[in-house]
């Protein structure tokens, strides 16, 4: 295996060119830095697994799945790199351009997991001058050995992926946002059709977790808990520096145990909390509010919790707080009650919203009765959206399957959210004053069990007593 190969270091704009003398000294007096350690890790008896499935529904054609390269932030910037979720999925790494290729041989496929690995010392200059992947500027990068021993994978420097790709063999790429393919699949013989089956196939497969993609989902949803409660034991710093003190002290447990967060969290204090997807993040939090915290963290294996809990910023709901919870609360149990292989997706959601509407009808905000509201979807207004989504390695999971299996029939193994929710906009004149700029949702992650439900985050106080015991 060819561990590096000459090419010009990436450099800025306005690095000076070195001298011959400093080239020659940067390239030598170095100690061997291969790991000995490496060993075959626990996810790669089943991305062999997932591979085999995968090769299974493409006989005879060539299967590319990227990671992905770098995004850039701002000019010579870059995000922190988080590889394509597909390919996370198929291979176990989380190396950055690195291409997992699945070659037909006759009776299957081949892998072959070509990436940039770490560049050696004693010659080329990429270890020390180049700032995307040079080791003295971004880290090390493991070598084509260690990353072989780790995921039961042949590893091939990706320099050699241009030439692999060539041919006539029918080729279907799961395309990402970056175009890091463009140049190497030129020579290949590829259809962009053909890559969105592809793309769709995988969500498909990815629907039913196995049993370690399961205990991820646990890990990620236990480091939630710690990061909810973290919030909850810092409530004079949330009252003095608002919901920016709540989001970075979420993160803050995200990164100490898990990779980051799953997604921008969502820190919503007053009617903030009207706004789905309120992100900013910047507002007060005030005595006799309820905060809205939507927020989930990625483990190490890039498994995501997504959870919400709507807790009273002082410790205790008001009466009419505590109404308008108890009524989420029931919609919330409805929909899970609901859920159990071979029913439909939409039973959560059915279930939940009939709850809702049937008490916001006995509250009298409804301007027509509680069926023709739910004939008509006139609800909306006060409840937005969709009760679930599924679950994984993204927080949105398998958002490329087919509509017709995304929201088919439940099987044992999925994992979605049931998160039902109510928003009242604080300029809303079709409610009472007291109710305008008053959001509640809860979320839980609920895996599908053979003989019904599990839900994951359970050990996260839901109801009106235990959220007030758990904020004490």
């Amino acid at each position: 295996m060819t561990e590096t190969t000459e090419q010009a270091p990436k450099t800025a704009t306005h690095d000076s060119e070195p001298q011959d003398k400093l080239r020659t000294f940067m390239n030598s007096g170095w100690g061997d830095i291969e790991r000995t350690d490496a060993s075959l890790r626990d996810v790669a008896a089943w991305t062999e697994k997932r591979r085999a499935a995968l090769s299974q529904a493409f006989p005879g054609e060539r299967l590319v799945i990227p990671a992905g390269t770098f995004k850039v932030r701002s000019n010579d910037t870059d995000f922190v790199f988080r590889p394509h979720t597909d390919y996370v999925w198929l291979a176990g790494d989380q190396t950055s351009d690195a291409v997992l290729v699945l070659e037909p041989n006759g009776s299957g496929h081949d892998s072959v997991l070509y990436f940039r690995p770490r560049s050696e010392r004693s010659q080329g200059e990429e270890f020390w001058r180049d700032r995307m992947y040079g080791e003295l500027w971004a880290g090390r990068r493991p070598s084509l050995t260690e990353t072989a021993k780790e995921f039961g994978l042949e590893t091939r420097h990706v320099d050699e992926l241009a030439n692999a790709l060539k041919g006539d063999v029918p080729t279907r790429v799961r395309r990402g946002e970056d175009g890091s393919l463009a140049a190497v699949l030129s020579g290949a013989k590829v259809d962009a059709d053909r890559d969105h089956e592809l793309a769709a196939t995988l969500s498909e497969l990815r629907l039913v977790k196995d049993p370690f993609e399961i205990e991820q989902l646990r890990d990620a949803v236990a480091i939630t808990h710690r990061g909810f409660s973290d919030v909850l034991a810092e409530m004079e710093q949330v009252r003095k520096y608002g919901e920016r003190w709540i989001e970075g002290t979420f993160w803050r447990r995200a990164r100490a145990e898990g990779n980051e967060v799953g997604y921008t969290s969502i820190a919503a204090a007053g009617p903030h909390a009207t706004t789905l997807h309120w992100i900013e993040n910047d507002g007060p939090v005030n005595d006799g509010t309820l905060m809205l915290l939507d927020m989930g963290v990625e483990n190490r294996s890039l498994y995501t919790a997504d959870i919400t809990r709507t807790l009273p910023v002082n410790g205790e709901f008001t009466p009419r707080q505590r109404e308008l919870y108890q009524l989420v609360l029931d919609a919330q149990n409805a929909g899970i009650a609901a859920l159990k292989p071979g029913v439909p997706f939409a039973s959560g959601h059915k279930a939940a919203i009939e709850v809702l509407v049937n008490g916001l009808s006995a509250m009298e905000l409804l301007p027509v009765s509680a069926e023709e509201a739910l004939e008509t979807t006139l609800h909306q207004r006060y409840t937005l959206h969709g009760v679930s989504h599924m679950l994984g390695l993204d927080v949105h999971d398998c958002a490329a399957a087919r509509t017709e299996q995304y929201r088919g029939d439940l099987k044992t193994g999925y994992v979605l959210t049931v998160e039902p929710g109510l928003y009242f906009q604080a300029e809303d004149l079709t409610v009472p004053e007291d109710l305008r700029g008053i959001g509640i949702r809860i979320e839980d992650d609920i895996l599908i069990t053979e003989d019904g439900t599990e839900n994951l985050s359970a050990a996260m106080p839901r109801e009106v007593e235990a959220l007030q015991s758990w904020m004490r």
